[in-house]
């Protein structure tokens, strides 16, 4: 299974499964829920963090947080 952290810059991809015991409330909130889009749009020098849009938020997370979140390349 593939995880938010091995996206591309410039790749979208679908939201599969998130781990809610490790993921902070206020980003489900801000819509990182799964089915939703999320598109990659920069990444850090050192691959951290990455700056995504998901739901027509704006979000920068950090590497290990984006390893909670599997993902399907679309």
């Amino acid at each position: 299974m593939m995880t938010l952290d091995f996206v591309k810059k410039g790749q979208k991809a679908e939201i599969l499964s998130i781990n809610t015991f490790k993921v902070p409330l206020k980003l489900i909130e801000m819509g990182c829920l799964p089915g939703n889009i999320v598109e990659v749009l920069q990444i850090a020098p050192l691959s951290d963090p990455i700056y995504i849009k998901v739901n027509d938020s704006f979000l920068s997370i950090r590497k290990d947080l984006a390893k909670e979140i599997e993902v399907k390349m679309i």
